[in-house]
């Protein structure tokens, strides 16, 4: 238990509330470093368990007693917890993994010398009834961005008093020049000039330094933001239930790339506008003090400049959702071609795919082209009003100083509040040009995070350490999302732990879907699928799938080494687990006539490889967890003959203590099993003894199955 001590302290912590669960359900799709759960990700662990939890720096003896059981994290990267602790005997009791995470008795002073100094206490998240659930969901502190923003609301509370700051500073120049123009100059009194420079310097450097701390705290806030955000949305896509799954995997990733304009209309010029703009009004009545008629021109020019950015919102809106879907579309079909390159060359269909290209390229120039413009006509418009409103000032100003009704600092002043209140209404009207880009992309994220997961954090699942490999179909229907008929239909089946079952049908007879519904990959459209005599929906999907060894027919491999590949679902498989899958699967050989061994590179997907390494690097990746349940999908269609024949003989005796459901088109891997099940158009037509179903295929009695 020792090889991840905080994930063990956590599973007890868990266990001791009444949850169950095991460490596959508790750190499955989190980003675990060396196979180990880490501090910054316990949280995130601890919610899977129905726990709250955040790191707290305290000394030992300050540590709250009535919260305990709590983790404290030790030196060297170890932890354990803490279960009482009396400081008036010295004492306190622990439970360290090393040890079993029994109770303990040791020395405060030993403790403290090891303790770090980070505490982690943990309390059962509150169970809401279904009415208050749908509440809170729709509450903003519930919602996947509101949340991450909210989260720093403290930060944003430092951002808006420094801006307040900020703005009161602005007042310091105009207030220095009029008083100059007006006091200084006629009464020619430099001791008062350099008094008052002297407080104008003190407010411009302060001015300095808080727009700095401003600027970093925002993106300080932003940072832990986008941090926060971008692994949610990655964690969603990750954890989406195939049967929502998009068409188009690059419109999936077009949408994740569109959450860039989400961050960068969150950055700091958004912040600081928005935060500014209120002190619009403040600097139009301190206009309106020095004179009514000087506030006219400042009202109706930030009016008219808000009116029009409004006015073009609609065509921005619609641009943007155009533009949004197109480049989904062209996303999509970059990844296509990448993916499909060597097939476009070998029939000459490359300038095809570069017409599609072009076309969708010049579509989206034309609707950028239009964004921008219409864009740039605000910018504009914003600085020809900016520049018309300090005009209008000067000359009504002119009059009033002429009919002795201002003076002349007045007017410079009035002059410097006029530029310094319309900043913010024009940074404001650029920023609604962006806003509609922004929001499309964020409509698009939110039904993208909307999309069913494969694990609901609010269900309490069934906990199995082990599972035998009893499976059960019972009237399972499945229906692929736009297929016009069913892949399976009523389909009933029952395979005992231990059996060898091999399913035999032609294309397209719904083998390979029913191998991905014990899998869990796709959830039945009707029916019940049980394992163990426990329905399916209430194991743990990362439970499930760490019991069952499966190969898919198409064989995906990830960029990177071979190693990286075997041990994709088992970082920290035994290298004797390990040597009986190289040697089970035919692999040994692979990597033992290749200078790199271990290390030999795979490529994108697997293309530095043949089509039969790449089967046997698969067969090993389902066969190194030593799962009791075997799902193996044409394990031999791309091996030569005497690869398959190796496999075959190797298997049996791998297979013997296990469950087999086995996928073939090759009669020599049938002397794996001993029971043939046969389907067609998604129904089962035959189901027996393999030597009575084969009889009954030989003789016609069937409909062919290959």
């Amino acid at each position: 238990m020792h090889d991840d001590p905080l994930c063990h302290c956590l599973l007890w912590l868990a266990h001791s509330t009444g949850a169950s669960l095991t460490r596959d359900a508790l750190v499955e799709g989190l980003p675990l470093k060396s196979g180990q759960l880490t501090p910054s990700l316990l949280p995130r662990a601890a919610e899977r368990a129905g726990l709250l939890t955040h790191p707290v720096r305290q000394a030992l003896p300050r540590i709250n007693s009535r919260l305990l059981p709590c983790i404290l994290l030790l030196n060297g990267n170890r932890a354990c917890l803490l279960e009482s602790l009396n400081l008036d005997e010295g004492e306190a009791v622990v439970r360290v993994p090393e040890l079993g995470l029994e109770p303990q008795s040791m020395a405060v002073d030993e403790l403290a010398a090891d303790f770090s100094g980070v505490v982690f206490y943990c309390r059962p998240a509150l169970k809401l009834t279904e009415t208050s659930a749908e509440k809170a969901a729709s509450a903003d502190n519930g919602h996947w961005f509101w949340s991450a923003i909210r989260r720093n609301r403290r930060i944003y509370r430092d951002v808006i008093l420094a801006s307040l700051c900020v703005n009161l500073f602005a007042l310091a120049m105009p207030l220095f020049v009029m008083n100059v123009y007006d006091r200084v100059v006629p009464n020619q009194s430099t001791e008062t000039l350099w008094v008052l420079a002297a407080g104008a310097a003190i407010v411009i450097f302060s001015d300095l330094v808080l727009r700095m701390l401003r600027t970093w705290f925002v993106e300080l806030a932003a940072g832990r933001a986008d941090a926060r955000l971008s692994a949610r949305i990655m964690e969603r896509v990750l954890g989406m239930r195939l049967e929502h799954w998009p068409a188009s995997a690059g419109a999936v990733a077009g949408n994740i790339q569109s959450f860039d304009s989400v961050r960068a209309f969150c950055g700091s010029a958004v912040v600081t506008a928005l935060v500014d703009l209120p002190f619009f009004l403040l600097f139009l009545l301190i206009i309106l003090l020095i004179d009514p008629l000087m506030s006219i021109p400042v009202a109706v020019g930030a009016g008219a400049l808000l009116v029009y950015a409004l006015s073009v919102q609609q065509r921005m809106h619609r641009l943007a959702e155009v533009s949004g879907q197109a480049s989904s579309q062209r996303s999509a079909g970059l990844i296509e071609s990448l993916n499909c390159l060597p097939v476009l060359k070998s029939f000459n269909a490359t300038g095809r795919m570069q017409r599609q290209w072009e076309q969708a390229t010049r579509f989206l120039a034309g609707c950028s082209s239009r964004q921008r413009l219409l864009g740039a006509s605000v910018t504009t418009g914003a600085a020809w009003v900016q520049q018309t409103v300090a005009v209008c000032m000067i000359i009504i100003g002119v009059y009033l100083v002429i009919d002795g009704q201002m003076t002349q600092g007045a007017l410079i002043a009035a002059y410097m509040l006029s530029s310094r209140a319309m900043a913010p209404v024009s940074q404001t009207a650029a920023l609604l040009t962006q806003y509609h880009q922004a929001a499309a992309s964020l409509n698009t994220l939110e039904e993208m995070m909307a999309v069913p997961q494969d694990r609901e954090n609010e269900k309490q699942y069934v906990s199995r350490e082990n599972i035998r490999g009893d499976i059960e179909f019972n009237k399972v229907s499945f229906t692929y999302p736009g297929a016009d008929r069913p892949a399976l239909k009523q389909v009933s089946l029952r395979i005992s732990a231990g059996e060898k079952v091999a399913i035999l049908g032609a294309a397209g007879s719904g083998k390979s879907t029913l191998e991905k519904m014990i899998a869990g990959l796709y959830r039945p459209t009707e029916g019940d699928i049980y394992i163990d005599g426990v329905h399916q929906q209430q194991l743990d999907p990362a439970e499930l799938r760490r019991h069952l060894g499966y190969l898919p027919q198409d064989v995906q491999l990830i960029n990177g080494s071979i190693f990286d590949n075997v041990t994709l679902g088992d970082d920290l498989a035994e290298p004797k687990r390990l040597q009986r899958a190289l040697k089970t699967s035919g692999l040994e050989s692979v990597i033992g006539r290749h200078a790199d061994g271990w290390s030999m590179q795979v490529g994108e997907n697997g293309r530095a490889l043949s089509g039969g390494q790449r089967q046997t690097v698969a067969l090993a990746r389902a066969l190194v967890t030593e799962a009791p349940v075997l799902l193996l999908d044409e394990p031999a269609s791309a091996l030569d003959s005497m690869m398959e024949q190796h496999i075959c003989s190797s298997l049996k005796a791998y297979c013997k203590p296990r469950t087999l459901l086995l996928i073939t088109h090759r009669t020599s891997l049938l002397t794996l099993v001993d029971r043939l099940i046969v389907m067609d158009k998604g129904e089962i037509i035959a189901d027996g003894p393999k030597q009575q179903v084969l009889e009954a295929l030989n003789k016609g009695q069937l409909r062919r199955a290959a």
